[in-house]
């Protein structure tokens, strides 16, 4: 028993003594403790940016409007319908709602003054597919806020019913939609955990020995990013193969802009992967920082959480990533989603990231 103690206090010391151990055991779950309650915790300026097309005008269309402004989940956009699906199709409001006309005439037959006719009124919620977890979130809200209003209304059966209505012009289904936001998260992941097998071979004095011989740098370098890009190549076919054959997945895009952008944010994550090797001293310490590049990529770049409904400062946070631009590109270009950011927009952040990339590891990048 005595030994057994001894060992397991000679074990702690030596975990205590492992600085970057302790950190990613412990330090690093509390922040992402903090980080994801920060998201779920419903605190911050979060407000999601609606069209409101009121086709009735009428106080009682107005009353209504009033209640999804207190609700402080929506900043409403007033516009007429065509208006504010452009302003959509342009990423500056995430849905748009229509209420009709005749919103009035129906909530007068609460009272009843007149006969309740037997199908309810529609209001209209226009949604992007593309951006599913967007769509999702919105139409739950929304489906909500209706329902509680019928149950004020005391209409029987419901006055009131939401329509949901995608912006799409193609028939595209449901798995169409998944697929741009998979594409960019494996794409993400190739180029982040580049860094692993480069600290392996440091370690190994692989790197070492390759560097001593006549190749030039850029040869060596140069093979290991084709390398990955080669599986970027496959990865992506397999991803859209199967999606295609097995899932009947419909990719009505431009397919040449899509592998453009596929090949930059390759790139660019690639780089990203050179600047955690340039950094890791160790296997141990490569695989905690690309933990903590690859989660906040995961879950702060609309591909998961709706950027919406975030704080406001993580919503900034958000505007960073690289991810949520190459995201956003692949929605644009195979399923022609409505956008977070025009698409040169997302080219340029992706090459700023790309080119910041390459200045960093150049200039900290270690052989041995």
């Amino acid at each position: 028993m005595h030994a057994l103690t001894v060992l397991t206090i000679a074990n702690i010391r030596s975990f205590v003594r492992d600085r970057a151990a302790l950190f990613w055991t412990l330090a690093f779950p509390i922040v992402f403790v903090l980080l994801f309650g920060t998201i779920f915790s419903g605190t911050g300026a979060s407000s999601v940016k609606m069209g409101w097309v009121d086709e009735d005008g009428t106080p009682a269309s107005a009353q209504l409007r009033g209640i999804f402004a207190s609700t402080g989940v929506f900043d409403l956009q007033d516009g007429a319908l065509q208006d504010e699906k452009d302003a959509m199709q342009r990423g500056d409001v995430t849905s748009v709602i229509e209420v009709p006309a005749g919103y009035s005439a129906k909530v007068a037959t609460a009272g009843g003054q007149v006969s309740v006719p037997a199908a309810p009124l529609p209001i209209t919620l226009y949604t992007d597919p593309s951006r599913s977890t967007d769509a999702q979130t919105v139409q739950q809200i929304v489906s909500s806020i209706v329902q509680a209003q019928n149950q004020i209304l005391s209409g029987q059966p419901p006055l009131l019913a939401v329509t949901n209505k995608s912006l799409q012009t193609q028939q595209l289904n449901g798995v169409s939609y998944f697929v741009p936001s998979i594409l960019a998260m494996a794409l993400m992941q190739l180029g982040v955990f580049a860094s692993i097998p480069l600290v392996q071979q440091r370690e190994k004095l692989i790197l070492k020995r390759l560097n001593a011989t006549p190749l030039p740098r850029w040869t060596l370098v140069g093979s290991n990013v084709l390398t990955r890009l080669v599986i970027a190549a496959i990865q992506t076919a397999l991803i859209l193969g199967i999606g295609v054959t097995v899932l009947h997945v419909q990719i009505a895009g431009n397919l040449l802009l899509m592998g453009g952008f596929v090949l930059v944010g390759a790139v660019a994550f690639i780089g990203i992967g050179y600047v955690i090797a340039s950094f890791a001293r160790t296997e141990e310490a490569a695989n905690g920082m690309t933990s903590v590049v690859q989660f906040p990529l995961m879950f702060l770049s609309g591909i998961f959480f709706p950027i919406e409904l975030m704080p406001q400062w993580l919503r900034g946070v958000a505007t960073f990533m690289p991810l949520t631009y190459l995201g956003d590109a692949l929605r644009q270009t195979m399923v022609g989603g409505a956008a977070f950011a025009p698409l040169a927009v997302d080219f340029g952040v992706l090459g700023l990231w790309l080119g910041g990339a390459l200045l960093i590891s150049a200039r900290f990048f270690r052989w041995q």
